[in-house]
């Protein structure tokens, strides 16, 4: 089976020049697109054949004079077809970063530099189970197209091959061609949907926001060591698994020292699935991101200090998303 799979793909690089991925922009030459009949265009073949050969057997010229135009019709629809694709130029975009479980689009455009029209061209990936779309083209313009595919695991993923095809303007044959772009997503971890409150260390922050305090109630986070026990939230630690992983809460009083968040991946327990702690990192920075708050990030030997705002975001996200343990 391996080698049979090895002997298609030699095949396909060999005859359709399907390569290592294409950066910058690609054009579409006659040697990139080929035609084939369709099934309607084995019908028109099969129907010449019989029409050829009873106007031979019944000396028809009427008949020979109806197969050589329909005939004629099929040459000039397998021109207008070739024509209606080739000299194509496509170009890819950036694509934008999604967490796991989302679709990743994926931007493509499709540049006419030519002076006629192109009609129903078709746009999708090669694998099976994707939708495609149809664009036309008008003469010196382009047309942007935009593809799903759906994400699985965190990482880079780059874009699928890309099938373009049109059947313009009879239907009977086939043109088409495969492209693939230089271009890849980055999948972030999907977040925790229930995570834990975020953790908060003692050192006195800048920002001056009071979250140590003993005077009034204003929340709870994950316990540290030296708490007292006495502000264990116990309603909360009731509804958590500690033989999964769990860690107890202690109430939050706001009056005190301001404190900041350190969001350490070494901090969390090792039986946890790494998936799920990466999950867990990558809410709690959503989290924290969301609610202003400043905070410090550590995976590894990644470690950021503690800042806000999308830069900082990104850089926390994208240390996920590529961590290799």
């Amino acid at each position: 089976m391996r080698a049979l799979t090895s002997l298609q793909q030699k095949f396909r690089r060999l005859v359709f020049l399907e390569h290592r991925p294409e950066s910058g922009e690609v054009f579409l030459k006659q040697r990139r697109v080929f035609t084939v009949p369709s099934k309607a265009g084995w019908m028109f073949i099969v129907l010449l054949l019989v029409l050829f050969i009873a106007s031979t057997n019944y000396n028809l010229n009427l008949g020979f004079a109806l197969t050589f135009v329909l005939g004629g019709c099929a040459c000039v629809n397998a021109l207008m077809g070739f024509r209606n694709l080739a000299y194509l130029h496509l170009s890819a975009g950036t694509a934008a970063a999604v967490f796991a479980g989302e679709e990743a689009r994926f931007t493509l455009h499709l540049i006419n530099r030519r002076k006629h029209y192109r009609y129903a061209l078709h746009v999708g990936f090669t694998e099976k189970g994707h939708s495609e779309q149809s664009v036309d083209i008008a003469p010196h313009s382009r047309s942007t197209v935009q593809l799903s595919y759906p994400t699985v695991r965190r990482g880079w993923l780059p874009i699928p091959r890309v099938r373009i095809q049109t059947w313009f303007p009879l239907g009977l044959l086939r043109a088409w061609s495969t492209w693939m772009p230089d271009t890849q997503a980055l999948v972030f971890p999907q977040p925790e949907p229930f995570s834990p409150p975020l953790p908060i260390i003692g050192a006195a922050s800048k920002n001056g926001h009071g979250m140590a305090g003993d005077e009034d109630f204003s929340g709870v986070r994950v316990y540290q060591a030296g708490d007292a026990l006495k502000h264990l939230a116990w309603k909360h630690i009731a509804r958590v698994d500690l033989d999964a992983g769990g860690s107890l809460i202690t109430k939050q009083f706001s009056g005190g020292s301001a404190s900041d968040i350190l969001l350490d991946f070494s901090g969390l327990s090792t039986s946890l699935d790494l998936e799920l702690r990466l999950s867990r990192m990558t809410s709690w920075v959503l989290e924290a991101d969301a609610s202003g708050l400043a905070y410090a990030f550590r995976l590894g030997a990644t470690e950021y200090p503690a800042a806000i705002g999308e830069s900082h975001r990104m850089d926390c996200l994208s240390a996920l998303a590529l961590f290799e343990k």
